[in-house]
């Protein structure tokens, strides 16, 4: 039987501050020194009213016993009332492909080995992370699988209670298919944006193309899910839209064609953008389909051919953003935390964590500073919108 705490709980208004264990790697705060802080409501109208009251009648221990009660709301809510429990960790700033969208024309300095987190601080930040309810990770790059330790990474992540996933262009995965099996990974993300050899080396600017495809065979021989990332861009692929939808009607292929993003470096501009409506105009032509709506938390709007073996989507970040359910985070390779892929600001998760300090107030504050709609820089009209003007990373830098 819980017992009902004696005023109304929203979770925006909770702090969580408490010392952390993770005993065999499980979800559960043993033997912690647990405080719950409420603000802004009827009962409680300042810290002092709040502490005397916890202090003279709840006590600690009370509050501790509503640890497991509240977990499952989450403790990292945003001031807009978001849950974030999905992390996104870049492994690497270096890439074996040159994607223009991605990484700059000029030569870009990668990150040393002593910037990069190294496999044990990545594993021990990502705990912090699950205590505070994460329970997806993706591994991201750069290339994460370019990455010396990408399998030990690996390895170590499966150990904890999240699904663990991975963004790769593709190339390396017939060297880390054991790997892959062994940690539970069962749907992957290919970045691959023609089906096109010659156009594949215009736009990577290098070769490859045979071997991606044949790797995605390999991994639906294996049963893993396959998601195929289609960044679409006037002048360049959206030809090829049509392509990818027949794909996806004789394989278990499930793409996503994205929306081009304006980054550091990758001279977008508005026109170069094909809209999720002119995407489904594309499709219209040759095709009739089914919608299958938006998933909680998703970024992709899904569709369906009857009929098919796999399905499409589209993701549409720059026409129709969907950052009202956003619970995304993410980790550069060099430790900063970004709370939303175009905010223009930071926090050094890796030198708070080599400095010996408590991480999580970082975390928690993090969260709390996101902005409502693509890190606050852009919304609207994305035509009249100079990206020269934005501040943020290249794309590669970010991890995607």
């Amino acid at each position: 039987m819980h017992t009902v705490l004696p005023f109304e709980v929203y979770p925006q208004h909770i702090w969580f501050v408490f010392d952390y264990r993770l005993p065999s790697l499980e979800t559960r705060c043993e033997n912690s020194l647990f405080r719950a802080k409420k603000f802004h409501s009827q009962k409680f109208n300042t810290r002092a009213e709040f502490e005397f009251y916890e202090t003279n009648t709840l006590g600690y221990q009370t509050l501790l016993h509503h640890f497991y009660e509240l977990r499952h709301l989450g403790l990292l809510y945003d001031t807009f009332k978001r849950n974030h429990d999905y992390l996104r960790i870049s492994l690497t700033d270096n890439c074996n492909l040159r994607c223009f969208y991605c990484m700059p024309e000029e030569d870009i300095s990668c990150a040393t080995r002593e910037q990069l987190m190294s496999p044990d601080e990545i594993l021990n930040i990502a705990k912090q992370f699950v205590a505070l309810g994460v329970n997806k990770i993706r591994l991201t790059g750069g290339e994460p699988l370019v990455r010396k330790e990408a399998a030990e990474i690996i390895a170590k992540l499966s150990a904890l209670p999240v699904t663990l996933t991975m963004t790769t262009n593709g190339l390396r995965l017939h060297e880390f298919v054991p790997q892959i099996l062994e940690a539970g990974m069962r749907s992957l993300n290919i970045s691959l944006d023609t089906l096109n050899a010659d156009t594949f080396t215009l736009i990577t600017r290098r070769q490859g193309f045979e071997t991606v495809l044949n790797n995605i065979e390999l991994l639906l021989s294996h049963g893993i899910h396959v998601k195929v990332n289609m960044v679409v861009m006037r002048g360049i692929n959206e030809q090829e839209i049509n392509d990818f939808v027949r794909w996806t009607v004789d394989k278990p292929v499930h793409v996503r064609f994205i929306e081009f993003m304006p980054f550091s470096g990758n001279k977008w501009q508005g026109e170069k953008v094909v809209t999720s409506h002119e995407i489904l105009e594309h499709i219209e032509k040759e095709f009739s389909f089914i919608s299958l709506g938006k998933e909680p938390n998703g970024t992709a709007r899904k569709y369906f051919v009857p009929g098919s073996l796999g399905t499409f989507a589209i993701i549409s970040t720059m026409s129709h953003p969907f950052c009202e359910d956003c619970n995304r985070m993410r980790l550069t390779a060099d430790g900063k935390m970004k709370n939303c892929l175009f905010s223009n600001g930071e926090t050094d998760i890796l030198a708070a964590f080599r400095r010996n300090e408590d991480i999580v107030p970082l975390i928690v504050q993090s969260v709390l500073n996101k902005k409502e709609k693509l890190g606050g820089q852009f919304g609207g009209d994305f035509g009249e919108l100079n990206a020269e003007e934005l501040h943020n990373r290249s794309m590669i830098k970010i991890g995607g």
